[in-house]
């Protein structure tokens, strides 16, 4: 890979002398924080595995997900006997495994490439998933279309190739209960990704039919955060690679894709409006940068593979509550 547009890591040593303390301090701040990441990531490991005890226990008993007790009464379950929780290690260590390699992609791009970068800050939650993701924050400017680039596709092929195989895997513990869909009170969406491998695993079979394994559950997260993280606005991964391919254009298409949610959020699903929402007024002002060195043929092929990973990722209305008027 060319290292043209790469530049040193900020916060430079000084000039006169002082180097070695400068290292020295660099490192000792980094330190610090280590704790933060290390606590963020176990309490979001032990979220997510509550909600995999809960899924593990409906699957194994062929309830519609989350039908069963909740996380709460699991909980003080498990308080007297911890080996319920193992149950959910296979929904967790996947999620967790899923959502490492995104931030990981960041991470080690941003290390190849010089740019100072945090480790991963992960977010425990009280969600269906027991998480609202990980995040890293990049401390210094980037300079180069190209750095950007590779820097914004990184995370979503990372996730997107780990979750691959425990998808398959998951799928093929995954079993067919008639009509185990219309039973429950939330509905999951089939991203057009999952209902390909569903119908070579169960050919035949409704999709309405098949109950996902929480490992494969937990691939469907990981899918859901492609989709999300590709949508291309403003500081998003696809934000910056639209902002690499067409800065100029940036602006405007990052407003128009934002627009393009609102009738989503009113027709499909009104997490797309709370979507556009934190967008508009947390993630659309893009840094500028000042590069007119056009994308070579490689990444522009590689932005069609992350445009392909959208779609395939993508689904209309993710999660929707079953009403019922009985």
């Amino acid at each position: 890979m060319s290292s043209e547009g790469i530049y040193p890591a900020p916060y430079a040593p000084p000039v006169n002398g002082g180097a070695r303390k400068w290292r020295a301090l660099r490192a000792l701040q980094r330190r610090r924080h280590y704790w933060v990441h290390g606590l963020l990531f176990l309490l979001t490991f032990l979220t997510t595995t509550v909600v995999g005890a809960r899924m593990a226990q409906d699957f194994a008993a062929d309830r519609p997900l989350f039908a069963g007790a909740g996380e709460l009464a699991l909980l003080q379950r498990a308080v007297q006997e911890p080996s319920l929780l193992l149950a959910g290690l296979p929904f967790s260590a996947t999620l967790m495994m899923i959502l490492l390699a995104h931030e990981l992609g960041h991470l080690l791009t941003c290390v190849h490439y010089r740019i100072d970068a945090t480790l991963p800050y992960f977010l425990p939650a009280p969600t269906l998933i027991g998480t609202l993701g990980a995040f890293i924050r990049i401390r210094s400017p980037i300079y180069s279309r190209r750095v950007l680039f590779d820097v914004g596709i990184a995370g979503p092929l990372a996730g997107f190739l780990t979750l691959l195989p425990v998808l398959g895997i998951g799928l093929a513990f995954s079993k067919v209960i008639p009509g185990i869909a219309a039973r429950g009170d939330i509905i999951f969406s089939t991203p057009p990704l999952l209902m390909l491998l569903e119908g070579l695993v169960f050919p035949g079979v409704p999709t309405s039919d098949i109950y996902l394994h929480p490992m494969a559950r937990a691939a469907w997260v990981g899918l859901l955060a492609t989709a999300l993280n590709l949508i291309p606005i403003g500081q998003l991964d696809g934000g910056h690679v639209l902002y690499a391919l067409a800065a100029d254009q940036h602006k405007w298409l990052s407003r128009l894709f934002l627009l393009v949610l609102v009738p989503l959020g009113i027709f499909f699903w009104y997490g797309w409006l709370l979507w556009a929402a934190l967008l508009f007024f947390f993630g659309m002002k893009h840094p500028s940068i000042v590069d007119t060195t056009r994308l070579d043929p490689e990444r522009r092929r590689l932005a069609l593979a992350g445009l392909a990973l959208f779609l395939l990722s993508f689904s209309l209305a993710p999660i929707e509550p079953r009403f019922s008027l009985q």
